[in-house]
């Protein structure tokens, strides 16, 4: 996403997510799980989907409960959209988590205790105010067991 709106929820990660925890910066995830077999396949799909595709809005909607911590909602159809043709593309890879429909969020806080969740999601709840962020590319990681590499960005087009 653009600078300011990714330096904004990295620090909101950054000061609420267990630092033991906290193994890749603020992130809106489409999929959890694409198989590394595949690899080669993936970064060609998505390097010719980037050349194509613009930058487009995330709309914040709000914070939300994830049970034992917080993320912040956005709104999208170009998003959703993007997201649907890639799942489409990779449908026999998919896990069954990812072969269900997203919910945009970023995950400020995680892996705590429900009233420690509550608690925050009811602070940030009470000093949210909607903005616009911008899609600007897509990553791809590589999970190692603990610590994540990230291997590739894919910028949309100018």
């Amino acid at each position: 996403m653009d600078g300011a709106s990714f330096a904004r929820l990295d620090a909101l990660r950054r000061l609420h997510f267990p630092p033991d925890r906290n193994q890749v910066p603020a992130h809106l995830t489409l999929f959890h799980a694409l198989p590394g077999t595949e690899r080669d396949s993936i970064v060609r799909h998505l390097a010719a989907l980037a050349v194509r595709q613009r930058s487009f809005s995330l709309e914040a909607t709000g914070f939300r409960s994830l049970g034992h911590g917080v993320a912040l909602a956005f709104a999208s159809a170009e998003l959703v959209r993007l997201r649907q043709a890639l799942a489409r593309e990779w449908a026999d890879w998919l896990s069954a988590q990812d072969s269900a429909r997203i919910a945009p969020h970023v995950t400020v806080q995680n892996k705590v205790a429900p009233e420690a969740a509550r608690r925050l999601l009811a602070e940030l709840q009470g000093e949210f105010q909607p903005f616009t962020a911008r899609a600007e590319g897509l990553l791809l990681w590589r999970y190692l067991g603990g610590p994540w590499e990230r291997l590739r960005l894919f910028r949309f087009a100018a």
